[in-house]
């Protein structure tokens, strides 16, 4: 089984037939959400999909991970910093969505909390990192809703990300099963 995680159950449109997981918002309420549904029933593999803010990518544009960059832990030698994508989801990931554009995704407890990625949302780290520690393959796939920079959330374009997002998750089930 392919498990789909993403932040709330309307990102989760368009996973049908699939096992699903809504995470919560944020990285800690991902990770504990994720580390506790991989610790029920490992996955063969997890996709992690949701929506996300930009700088110079207009919306709805598909991005697929090729890091899970953690911003609020950057330059600390501490704790783990990233983690990447298994291999092989990638390349299927590419193929059934060529449209898509293949960046690092920042991860950040709040909007306009990224500095070195261009993409930013507030789960993937912790969601990829969680599949990491249980030996579980994983991805991370974002459309794009808002520039980061845009403080007026009422332009913000949540439905046509969602829309995107709801297309997309079928050819990747198919091309990932």
């Amino acid at each position: 089984m392919i498990l789909v995680v993403a932040a709330t159950e309307r990102e989760l449109s368009g996973a049908e037939g699939a096992a699903v997981l809504a995470c919560g918002i944020g990285p800690v309420e991902a990770a504990a959400s994720t580390s506790r549904a991989l610790s029920e029933a490992l996955p063969r593999a997890l996709l992690h999909v949701g929506i996300a803010g930009a700088r110079g990518l207009e919306p709805p544009q598909l991005v697929i991970g090729s890091e899970s960059v953690y911003e609020d832990a950057r330059g600390g030698a501490l704790v783990p910093s990233s983690v990447r994508p298994d291999a092989e989801l990638l390349e299927r990931a590419q193929r059934a969505l060529p449209e898509a554009l293949v960046r690092p995704i920042g991860t950040s407890a709040h909007v306009g909390g990224t500095s070195a990625c261009s993409v930013e949302a507030m789960e993937g780290f912790a969601v990829l990192r969680a599949a990491a520690l249980a030996g579980v393959p994983a991805l991370e796939v974002r459309a794009v809703s808002n520039d980061v920079n845009e403080p007026d959330r009422a332009n913000w374009r949540f439905d046509d990300a969602l829309a995107a997002l709801e297309r997309a998750l079928p050819r990747l089930l198919a091309a990932l099963g």
